[in-house]
């Protein structure tokens, strides 16, 4: 049994990942922070917790969340999450961020993409991509795992077979996705209010949204070279769920028989990855509510075109699920404790 804290619980990453520990057979939640919700009990905030947490939310104190826990998740905001974590580190507790701050390897990178000095450079070296797909040995070493985000974890997976065979034009790569209104976070925002996105599709960031650099970042170590992506996301009246849809071109003479064989010998021992039949393509509510990433492929051979379809929940395998996986590693839990279930089918 370890201890954990949450820092950042109330938003919507956080309440997630407390639905899944206080379930957890080998966790005991101790600390819950919240700059909102000083005071009140978590299940006051979040009902549907009630009978399984009656912690009440804290201010964030380092020194006191490092006495209590063994391991910290930390659910903050893009540029405020690094400064938590190195103090967190420093006191030597395991941490997994959700935040953008450890995911890119270069310091430049980060501060040409998020507009800020990186306030711990010298901690990018000992962190870890979470994605365990890629990266499971280093994870279960690592002192800081840097959760991936939701865009990329979908848009990775459906890309790293076919990019580490070495069978597409690297400089062809367009991904289209599509995000539940849950994955810009729980803070009121004009945009996300319900008039505003009902009956509505929108793209938003193009040629410029953040998660670019870290969908480049793993596919060019995948590739052995620098590879660029063109990469538009969309709002959809929806609450959680992502659904990339992806062109690439290929060598001629690659079939759908071929290709689904070739990411099935890719994922055959990963019990979160789910390769689709020929022909067949998963939507969002085939992987609502889980950690899975459903992967659906088709040859255009009239084109040379691979079009790659992939289905992950943005708060599940794109975000909270995700660290439960990357913490069951570290700690060396068996990997599929506490999120091993089908898909929440309305």
């Amino acid at each position: 049994m370890i201890k954990v804290g949450v820092v950042g619980a109330t938003g919507y990453t956080g309440s997630e990942l407390l639905r899944l520990l206080v379930c957890h057979p080998c966790v005991s939640v101790e600390v819950v922070t919240s700059e909102n919700y000083v005071g009140r009990e978590i299940s006051s905030v979040f009902p549907s917790l009630g009978g399984f947490l009656s912690l009440s939310c804290v201010k964030l104190d380092v020194e006191e969340t490092a006495a209590s826990c063994d391991l910290v998740f930390v659910a903050l905001p893009h540029t405020e999450s690094a400064r938590v974590v190195s103090s967190l580190a420093a006191k030597g507790k395991r941490v997994i961020d959700f935040s953008a701050d450890f995911r890119l390897r270069d310091s430049a990178v980060y501060e040409q993409w998020y507009g800020v000095k990186h306030s711990s450079p010298e901690l990018l070296g000992k962190a870890v991509y979470g994605l365990p797909e890629l990266h499971r040995s280093d994870i279960a070493e690592a002192s800081i795992v840097a959760n991936p985000g939701c865009y990329p974890t979908g848009a990775i997976l459906a890309l790293a077979p076919v990019i580490k065979e070495g069978w597409m034009d690297t400089e062809s790569i367009i991904i289209d996705s599509k995000s539940g209104v849950s994955g810009a976070g729980r803070k009121l925002n004009l945009l996300f209010h319900f008039a505003e996105c009902n009956e509505s599709v929108k793209a938003y960031s193009i040629a410029g949204h953040r998660h670019i650099p870290e969908i480049e970042q793993e596919i060019s170590r995948l590739a052995g070279d620098t590879v660029k992506v063109v990469f538009t996301p969309h709002l959809i009246p929806m609450t959680r769920g992502i659904l990339s849809t992806i062109y690439v071109s290929i060598d001629g003479g690659h079939t759908g028989a071929d290709v689904v064989e070739t990411y099935r010998e890719f994922y055959k021992d990963e019990p979160f990855v789910r390769v689709r039949n020929e022909g067949e393509v998963p939507s969002t509510l085939d992987t609502r509510g889980s950690n899975f990433c459903d992967i659906g492929v088709t040859v255009d051979q009239r084109t040379d075109k691979l079009i790659i379809v992939s289905s992950i929940d943005n708060l599940g395998k794109g975000a909270s699920w995700q660290a439960v996986q990357n913490m069951n590693i570290v700690c060396g839990f068996k990997e599929s404790d506490g999120i091993n279930v089908p898909a929440l089918f309305p």
